[in-house]
């Protein structure tokens, strides 16, 4: 595979450097980046300890960012790259903010968006009784088709993809972890 200054990775690695100064920081080390077209508009790490405010995430700092950079409350052409699975309240920020994409890297069983997200049998019907399977793309009772991927916590055109660089994201975490316990 050749290496691209835009390719996902490039922008991934990105995002682990800003988890990297969120870690000398002394904060939960998570970093985001924000890129629209192939643009970075948005740079962010946790801020919580910091700030002293609970929402000061890395994920809701960019979009923060990346909607006063580029003037406009929606980023329907962007996306974010973060180091581990956005929490809930980061999918909502995500959802309000439309975005195109979302690239993360390590999972987050415990506090992930995915965790709070309805199982295949739990997934809302179409008012003629099928089920909306976000697997094949069936539509909801709209019309719109879901897409493959779809979850009711992020904005139905929002793309996932996970796992990228998801063992040094959640080494970064872990290890972060460990040493605060010791």
């Amino acid at each position: 595979m050749d290496f691209s200054v835009f390719s996902d990775e490039h922008y991934m690695k990105l995002a682990y450097q800003q988890a990297l100064k969120a870690k000398d920081q002394r904060e939960v080390p998570v970093g985001a980046v924000i890129v629209c077209g192939q643009t970075v508009v948005a740079k962010a790490f946790n801020q919580t300890e910091t700030l002293q405010d609970v929402t000061a995430h890395a994920e809701i700092l960019a979009i923060t960012a990346a909607a006063n950079y580029l003037g406009a409350k929606y980023l329907t052409e962007c996306t974010l790259f973060v180091t581990l699975e956005p929490c809930h309240m980061c999918a909502g920020a995500i959802f309000w903010s439309q975005l195109k994409r979302l690239v993360y890297g390590a999972s987050d069983p415990a506090k992930g968006y995915r965790r709070f997200s309805k199982s295949k049998s739990e997934q809302p019907t179409e008012g003629n009784g099928n089920r909306v399977d976000p697997a094949d793309g069936h539509t909801d009772s709209g019309g719109k088709s879901r897409g493959p991927g779809w979850n009711e916590l992020l904005h139905l055109r929002t793309e996932v993809v996970s796992g990228l660089m998801a063992e040094p994201c959640g080494r970064l975490v872990a290890d972060f972890f460990r040493e605060l316990r010791n």
